[in-house]
């Protein structure tokens, strides 16, 4: 009897045969091998690190759907470089008719909350995008506000320059000459026997200004009719007809408005008519006088027997 009882203990001191790995603690120990923490795999996967956990555990009544169960540990598998499709039939062999209380229909949180855009930095981005709008549409208008208070007095203006001015006080010496394009114009403004100030061309409705420090400006052009000249707030006359050259006209102000009261016809001065001297009247002709009748001779008596 001590024979066998020394058998029996032996046989009972044998270690059992170490059983075959399940899928969580493969996994777990291919990520630990790879020095990778549940959060790594979560984030690379985009799988709920919850997720990550009951596979490891074989929590099964935490998981989804078997479907998504399997997808999960084939995933996991991947990241950790296991086998997916063995991974995969072995979890189906462990669940075998495993029955999950868990609802099988279940939507997917993010896999790591910190990889979403916070709701303070969306609420800023889009406010700033509004503000950024609202500003540049300012701008915008205020540009174009200028732009036309600029060419306003340009497009207000008659393109026709009328030939005759009413009688206008002469204006001060420092009144500002302006000259305006109403067609395409060449022309040149000089010091009269000096230095050249202006020479070129201008397109409809641009301007230039001479100097109020230029002493006797003179102008050429070979299009006068195509000038507006500006004195103050005055229009000069025409400095010339139409397509004739002119030159050396001045530019001074009281040159240019000194036509314009000119070009009034005075009012004749009240004068006596002188009567017209009376001419004497010519005596009525006289009547023809007729020939006088010829004397009737007396008839002729015969007294003989």
């Amino acid at each position: 009897m001590a024979k066998r009882d020394t058998e029996i203990e032996a046989i009972e001191d044998t270690p059992a045969e170490a059983s075959e790995p399940t899928v969580g603690e493969r996994l777990r120990a291919a990520r630990e091998a790879k020095k990778l923490s549940l959060e790594d795999i979560a984030a690379q996967t985009r799988i709920p690190q919850r997720h990550l956990e009951s596979i490891e555990t074989a929590d099964w009544d935490a998981l989804p759907a078997p479907t998504y169960t399997t997808g999960f540990a084939k995933s996991y598998a991947s990241a950790v470089g296991l086998d997916r499709t063995e991974i995969g039939d072995q979890l189906r062999a462990e669940m075998g008719g495993q029955r999950f209380t868990a609802n099988t229909m279940e939507s997917f949180e993010p896999a790591d909350p910190r990889r979403t855009m916070p709701k303070w930095l969306v609420i800023g981005t889009v406010v700033g995008l509004i503000v950024l709008v609202a500003l540049m549409s300012w701008l915008n208008n205020r540009s174009l506000e200028q732009t036309d208070d600029i060419n306003a007095p340009v497009a207000a203006a008659p393109a026709d320059v009328p030939s005759v001015q009413q009688p206008a006080a002469p204006p001060a010496g420092n009144a500002q000459v302006v000259l305006t394009a109403t067609a395409p114009v060449w022309f040149q403004v000089s010091e009269k026997g000096g230095a050249t100030l202006f020479s070129g061309m201008l397109n409809p409705g641009q301007n230039y200004a001479v100097p109020p420090t230029a002493t006797a400006p003179v102008l050429k052009t070979g299009k006068p009719e195509a000038l507006r000249i500006n004195v103050g707030n005055q229009v000069a006359p025409s400095v010339g007809p139409p397509a004739k050259t002119v030159a050396d006209v001045s530019l001074l102000p009281a040159d240019l408005l000194r036509p314009a009261v000119a070009a009034q016809p005075a009012p004749p001065p009240a004068a006596t008519r002188t009567p017209a001297p009376r001419r004497r009247a010519s005596p009525p002709a006289a009547a023809p006088v007729p020939p006088p009748a010829p004397a009737e001779t007396p008839p002729t008596t015969n007294t003989a027997q």
